[in-house]
């Protein structure tokens, strides 16, 4: 807002704030939105909610022994939905550029003081993570000590990450540099992210793991726009 943003600027850069300080979903995780456009009076919602890979069928896993898909790691994982839609809703509906919008997620994943929540949560989870060599690497700083992960108010840093989100802000330059529109300057980010060399990095790193993740499973992932569903009850929409 105080850069003249609007309603769903700001709603971008919160979430990508949120996630990068490792919410409950993160940036792998899945966003879901409601805008109202007062334009039209209408509501959007914006489904970015992320789906099965296509070798994830049910004789899949039957043939590695599982009656269900597992709980939680690569073999449960979806297609990640909040960089598209965070994306999405800022090509549609907002008016600042990426690089304004993930300035402060980049300044958060390049080092922020922790607090005692997040930090005591990622210790009490600490044996599950110590299963991914990716996330104990990040989440796990003190290795080997009684107390792994990080303490409140040390700061936790996400050098990965903090890359990851200035290579899409990379990509935005460059598109604008060239001449393209905003709109097109987004959809490049989009692009470097589910078909580019963020997207190959992220697959080998889940099938590296064990995940069924493909490439194409990434480029054909798309954010939907829909109407929501709604009743009138006693004269209220």
């Amino acid at each position: 807002f105080e850069h003249g943003g609007n309603a769903v600027d700001a709603a971008c850069a919160m979430l990508a704030a949120t996630s990068t300080m490792w919410d409950v979903l993160s940036w792998g995780g899945e966003t879901q939105a409601l805008v109202y456009n007062p334009k039209t009076g209408k509501i959007i919602a914006i489904n970015g909610l992320g789906v099965a890979p296509t070798g994830a069928t049910a004789e899949y896993y039957r043939s590695k022994g599982y009656k269900y898909p597992p709980e939680e790691g690569v073999l449960a994982a979806v297609t990640p939905g909040t960089p598209g839609a965070l994306i999405t809703m800022l090509a549609e509906y907002g008016t600042l550029p990426l690089a304004d919008v993930l300035a402060p997620a980049i300044e958060l994943a390049d080092g922020y003081a922790i607090e005692a929540e997040t930090a005591d949560r990622i210790e009490a989870e600490k044996p599950s993570l110590k299963q991914w060599p990716y996330s104990k690497a990040v989440m796990l700083p003190h290795l080997g000590s009684a107390r792994e992960a990080p303490v409140a108010g040390e700061v936790f840093r996400q050098p990965d990450l903090a890359a990851t989100l200035r290579k899409l802000v990379e990509a935005e330059r460059a598109a604008l540099d060239a001449g393209k529109s905003r709109k097109e300057a987004l959809q490049a980010a989009y692009d470097r992210f589910y078909r580019g060399d963020i997207g190959v990095e992220f697959v080998r790193g889940v099938q590296e793991q064990g995940g069924l993740i493909t490439k194409d499973d990434l480029a054909n992932w798309r954010v939907k726009l829909e109407e929501p569903r709604h009743t009138n009850y006693r004269g209220i929409d």
